[in-house]
């Protein structure tokens, strides 16, 4: 088991004018190997849900455990090595003379030999799809997209077991969004890693996920697969959130092609019904 929360209560400044409970009684579990999509509005408590699966935040009440971890233990250097986080805007956390350096900083402290750090620098480079002549390169000369990558490169060197992003394309145009999805999916699917997407995306969520766990006033409103949780449009909708626009668009269609699948979720999944019904259409009319 990658991740098992029992009973997670968290309070921001208790026992203050400013109290707020943030999560409330939460109970959850993500297997290791799954490809998790959490959603939810602004305020709903994804991001602090997640703070908790490194440690960065304590319960209040309830227990977090990763791979077997309690987090409240005194384990925290092994958890977050376990555990590679990538906010938002990971690129501001770049501080390093060149980009090779930025990488090597979380190796170094492992006491690894030059050799070994070198290694494992090139390889996760590859795996992030930059040339290697960038590493002699100051990371602020950068474009955007690339120094994402490079951020999540420095997360990955590390070989967390279970990595966790943060709206991690925030401010990338769509092609760059792309580009980081796909070595994300790429590394899931070769590496076996627990992924866990943060995304007010509905359509990425859709697209790459297996599972969607909806967060609203600090609960879980919704756990499931894709499929289920976004064929629930009326009660996303009564938690301020949507189905993906492609879904309302089929939804449309069946009005006028009564046979056509309502309850897909990507375009691909759309236009291949569409092609589906298309092909059947011609075939009868032959």
């Amino acid at each position: 088991m990658s991740i098992i929360v029992e009973n997670l209560s968290y309070i921001y400044m208790p026992d203050t004018p400013f109290e707020k409970v943030a999560l409330k009684d939460i109970n959850l579990k993500i297997e290791k190997g799954e490809f998790a999509g959490i959603i939810g509005h602004t305020g709903s408590g994804k991001s602090t849900l997640i703070q908790h699966f490194n440690g960065l935040l304590k319960p209040s009440s309830g227990r977090v455990l990763i791979n077997g971890i309690d987090t409240t233990g005194k384990e925290l250097r092994e958890l977050r090595r376990d555990v590679g986080v990538v906010f938002q805007y990971p690129e501001h956390q770049l501080f390093e003379e060149t980009v090779y350096k930025d990488i090597a900083f979380g190796l170094i402290k492992q006491n690894l030999t030059q050799e070994q750090v070198d290694a494992e620098i090139r390889k996760v480079i590859q795996t992030v799809g930059l040339k290697e002549s960038i590493l002699d390169k100051s990371p602020f000369e950068l474009s955007g997209g690339q120094k994402r990558r490079v951020a999540i490169a420095g997360v990955l060197a590390m070989k967390p077991s279970i990595l966790i992003l943060d709206e991690p394309t925030a401010g990338l145009d769509p092609r760059g969004r792309d580009e980081i999805f796909g070595f994300i999916t790429k590394i899931h699917e070769t590496m076996g890693i627990t992924v866990i997407l943060v995304s007010h995306s509905m359509e990425d969520v859709a697209r790459l996920v297996d599972r969607v766990i909806v967060m609203n006033d600090g609960q879980i409103e919704l756990d499931g697969p894709v499929k289920e949780v976004f064929s629930d449009i009326q009660r996303l909708e009564g938690i301020g959130l949507s189905a993906p626009q492609i879904s309302y668009m089929m939804q449309e269609l069946k009005k006028i092609l009564p046979d056509i699948n309502d309850r897909v979720y990507t375009v691909s999944a759309a236009r291949d019904d569409i092609l589906r019904h298309l092909g059947a259409g011609g075939s009868r009319n032959d």
